[in-house]
C-alpha cells in the first residue's frame, strides 16, 4: 500500500503471489485454455455455431490473460491490479465483440449443427470445471487472482449455456436458441468485466486489503 512499505495485507498479498500452488494452477490452466480455443475455432466454422465462436474466443482471450497472469506474478500489488485492470477491459471488449457477432448472425446466419454444439460443448464443460475446481481456493484474493477465478466460472456457466442452445437448437431448428447464448455469455463478460475494473482502480488507488486466499479447499 502506499505510505506502507511492510504492511501485513502487502506482505501476504505478496506471499500469495509467489506461491507455487497458484503459479501451476496458472500453466494448468494456460495450456488447457490454450488448446481448447484452437479445437474450437474448428467445431465453431464447421458447425455454423455463434456460441462455439464466442466460446472459442473466450478461450483465447483466457489463455492470453493467463499468461499476462504469470508474468506479473510476484510483483507488487499495484502492478499486478494494474495487469488486472487490462484484463478487465479486455473482458470488457470480447462482450462488445460477441454481441456484434451475434447482431450479424442474426441477420445473414444459418441454422447451426446442434451435435457439433453438444459434443464440443461439454468437452470445454469439462475443462472449465476442472479448471475452475483447481483455483477455487484463489477467489478472494487480489484483482488479479479474482480475475482469473471469474473467468474460469463464467466460462463454465457459459458452457452450460451452450449445451442448452445445443438441444433447443436440435428442437427448434432455428438459429435463436445459439444467437440468445452468444448475448448471454457477452453479458457475463461485461458483468466480470466492470467487477474486475472496479477492485483492480480500487487497488491501485491503494483503497483495498487483500485477504489472503483460504490455506485449504473447501
Amino acid at each position: 500500500m502506499p505510505g506502507c512499505n511492510h504492511c501485513p495485507a502487502d506482505e501476504a498479498a505478496k506471499s500469495t503471489a509467489v506461491d507455487p500452488g497458484f503459479r501451476k494452477v496458472l500453466w494448468i490452466a494456460l495450456v488447457a485454455n490454450a488448446a481448447m480455443f484452437f479445437i474450437e475455432v474448428g467445431a465453431s466454422w464447421s458447425a455454423g455455431s455463434v456460441s462455439l465462436l464466442a466460446d472459442s474466443l473466450d478461450f483465447g482471450g483466457d489463455a492470453a490473460n493467463y499468461a499476462l497472469s504469470l508474468f506479473v506474478l510476484g510483483m507488487a500489488l499495484q502492478t499486478r491490479a494494474k495487469a488486472a485492470l487490462l484484463k478487465g477491459m479486455c473482458m470488457g471488449l470480447y462482450g462488445v465483440g460477441v454481441l456484434g457477432f451475434a447482431g450479424y448472425a442474426a441477420m445473414h446466419g444459418q441454422v447451426p449443427s446442434y451435435a457439433t454444439m453438444g459434443i464440443v460443448g461439454l468437452m470445454a464443460l469439462s475443462v472449465n470445471v476442472g479448471v475452475a475446481a483447481i483455483q477455487y481456493r484463489y477467489r478472494n484474493g487480489d484483482s488479479n487472482m479474482r480475475s482469473v477465478w471469474l473467468c474460469s466460472r463464467n466460462d463454465a456457466i457459459g458452457n452450460l449455456a451452450v449445451l442448452g442452445a445445443a438441444l433447443l437448437v436440435g428442437v427448434t431448428q432455428t438459429a435463436w436458441p445459439d444467437l440468445a447464448v452468444a448475448a448471454l455469455m457477452a453479458t457475463l463478460g461485461l458483468t466480470a468485466s466492470f467487477s474486475v475494473i472496479r477492485q483492480a482502480r480500487a487497488e491501485i488507488r491503494g483503497e483495498v486489503s487483500v485477504p489472503p486466499p483460504h490455506s485449504h479447499s473447501h
